[in-house]
């Protein structure tokens, strides 16, 4: 329905858990990637974002990304990060500490890159040990990695080792390092949080509801294990705190104020998540009345 809508690529989430339980569903990212390859024709896919330093080893996220690409040639782009104890943890290993997690990452890249290269592979490194290995099934062309920051040194980070950068920030400031790092010319992807529905009143409630997290950041949200202790910072919070970047109810020109704001902040690819369960909903006035007006603003290209 988002490729028959007009989008020109979409993300997916690589969870264990959900966040918190009403979310409910919370699927094998690599089976449903499966299921879109078969379903869609042109729109490009990627992962927002995969973590390939514990629960998955980055030997079989180099696999099955490389099987996907496979399976949508020129259409897939894996995107990778640090992770969240909530999906991480889960095998019983300890959680270290951010630094640690980027060093992880960092020899992660490296292994997917050289396992990619299509030859037999053996490797001890710090944090991963890899023996006798080969992937045979590869696409005629790799796919990009893009790697996910929300700070300036992570965004250092991805401008080293990445093909372009990930972000959830509305602001300009991990953009400016990514660019600084030596990322001016690759793609940038940033997100505008919205929620679409009848009224604004009705989307706040819907955030309220299904996104209560969306006011938790920073390490605490990196950190806690479970969707129930979620659930408890949400309680002890009371009211739950919709970010004011936010985009709520049914107003086109909402939508493009926060669109044109992430491009001037730097971004050249613009992601929309769409709070809640209705998104056929969302889908349906993406194409009839949003979509319409970014080709008006001619802020479509190839980016939305």
């Amino acid at each position: 329905m988002a490729e028959q809508s007009g989008f020109q690529f979409l993300l997916i989430s690589d969870h264990f858990h959900p966040w918190v339980p009403q979310q409910g569903q919370s699927s094998f990212v690599w089976s449903v990637l499966g299921g879109i390859a078969h379903a869609t024709k042109r729109v490009q896919v990627g992962t927002g974002v995969t973590c390939p330093i514990m629960r998955i080893h980055p030997t079989l996220v180099a696999q099955a990304a490389a099987t996907i690409a496979d399976m949508m040639p020129g259409r897939f782009f894996l995107g990778l990060g640090t992770g969240e104890y909530l999906n991480e943890h889960i095998l019983g290993d300890a959680w270290p500490r951010i630094e640690v997690r980027q060093e992880m990452l960092a020899e992660a890249v490296d292994i997917i890159r050289e396992l990619w290269k299509g030859e037999e592979y053996s490797y001890q490194g710090t944090y991963f040990t890899v023996r006798d290995a080969r992937i045979y099934t590869l696409p005629e062309k790799l796919p990009p990695i893009y790697i996910a920051a929300s700070g300036p040194e992570s965004a250092e980070l991805a401008a080293e080792i990445s093909d372009g950068l990930i972000s959830t920030a509305s602001g300009d400031e991990v953009v400016k390092a990514f660019r600084k790092a030596g990322g001016r010319d690759k793609p940038r992807y940033g997100m505008v949080k919205v929620c679409w529905a009848h009224s604004a009143e009705e989307a706040r409630e819907t955030v309220k509801y299904w996104w209560p997290t969306s006011g938790i950041s920073g390490p605490l949200h990196a950190d806690l294990p479970t969707p129930k202790h979620f659930d408890d910072v949400v309680e002890a919070m009371g009211e739950p705190q919709i970010p004011e970047d936010t985009v709520l109810g049914p107003n086109p020109a909402a939508y493009l104020e926060g669109i044109q704001t992430l491009y001037e902040n730097g971004f050249d690819h613009i992601y929309l998540h769409q709070i809640g369960p209705n998104q056929e909903g969302f889908l349906k006035f993406f194409k009839d009345e949003l979509l319409p007006q970014l080709e008006k603003e001619e802020l479509v290209r190839e980016s939305i």
